[in-house]
């Protein structure tokens, strides 16, 4: 199946974009056709730092080709390099009623969150149609929270083939990724850069202590027994430990004697291990980014042959072409 998602250069790396969905998309390239991109339009939304865009489209580059995108097997290129896509999008704005992307809980949570409102965060779900249905994607893998955007996806992809009695966008199935849907930050709210509560998974070892030892816990004295189902360590500690390690944990919590300090070592360990190896291989591009543009730019090239099949197609049935 050709399998297609996302990922905005919104700032650096953290545990909830690796397990939420990096680990996943990874994991998804083995056996699916996938088409992954950097959404930088989308980015726009919400930054407008032309210098700070530039480096974190690179950063996000980097980092996913250090955790194991591999470019010969998967599509990985940036959303702006498929001009398509844009030309796409204001042509589904024409058949997107207003209703439907007034009900979609993303723009009003970012409203709720302070953000400035503009019709680019208004009509993200559509540009996010766009962006799936060019390329024929019939797997989309999300978390629960952007499970809405598909169904406006499958909605205007119908709303379109039936306007133009015409069977020209697949409609697409959502992938919900549920293992690691949500990952508590160090305040213990899900870790998100809008909150400032992430664990950077390419910091430095200074910093990335810092952030593990600053992780909110409970005042239970060292002595008393704990509770590990409602502890953010114990949380965290869980993602990366075997099903043993983490069965000794909640055996050392309930027991007492147990410090939270101890805890946060434990889990800075298991950081530190799991991505020493992706460190080493994400400095090593550091070295060479003239090469992950190549990449970037190859990947653009052979998702724009896609782009370009299913715009002519639009373009046909709509009737622009003459």
């Amino acid at each position: 199946m050709r399998v297609l998602s996302g990922v905005q250069p919104s700032g650096k790396i953290h545990l909830g974009n690796y397990f939420g969905a990096m680990k996943h998309h990874i994991e998804l390239q083995k056996e699916h056709q996938a088409f992954y991109f950097i959404a930088d339009y989308h980015a726009l939304t919400t930054l407008n730092d032309a210098n700070q865009l530039r480096e974190n489209i690179l950063d996000v580059a980097m980092d996913y080709l250090a955790l194991g995108i591999n470019p010969e097997k998967t599509v990985f290129f940036k959303q702006s390099d498929v001009p398509q896509v844009m030309e796409l999008a204001w042509i589904l704005t024409t058949i997107t009623p207003m209703g439907l992307l007034e009900r979609c809980h993303s723009y009003k949570d970012k409203i709720a969150n302070g953000i400035s409102p503009n019709h680019g965060i208004f009509a993200y779900p559509v540009l996010m149609a766009a962006d799936i249905l060019i390329y024929n994607s019939q797997l989309v893998p999300v978390g629960k929270d952007q499970k809405q955007h598909i169904e406006v996806t499958r909605d205007l992809a119908m709303k379109f083939n039936n306007a133009y009695n015409e069977e020209v966008f697949t409609v697409p199935e959502e992938y919900i990724m549920e293992q690691y849907a949500v990952v508590p930050g160090i305040d213990g709210r899900k870790m998100s850069k809008s909150y400032g509560n992430t664990i950077d998974i390419f910091a430095d070892k200074s910093s990335l202590k810092k952030k593990v030892m600053s992780i909110v816990t409970d005042c239970t004295p060292l002595e008393d027994p704990k509770d590990p189902s409602s502890c953010n360590v114990f949380a965290l500690y869980s993602l990366f430990a075997s099903k043993d390690e983490k069965s000794e944990m909640e055996d050392m919590y309930r027991k007492g004697g147990f410090g939270y300090g101890t805890a946060k070592k434990m889990l800075l360990e298991k950081i530190n291990a799991h991505f020493e190896p992706y460190r080493q291989k994400r400095a090593e591009m550091q070295k060479d980014i003239s090469n992950v543009k190549d990449i970037l730019f190859e990947g653009a090239v052979k998702a724009q042959i896609i782009a370009q099949e299913t715009i002519e197609k639009v373009r046909s049935v709509v009737g622009v072409t003459l």
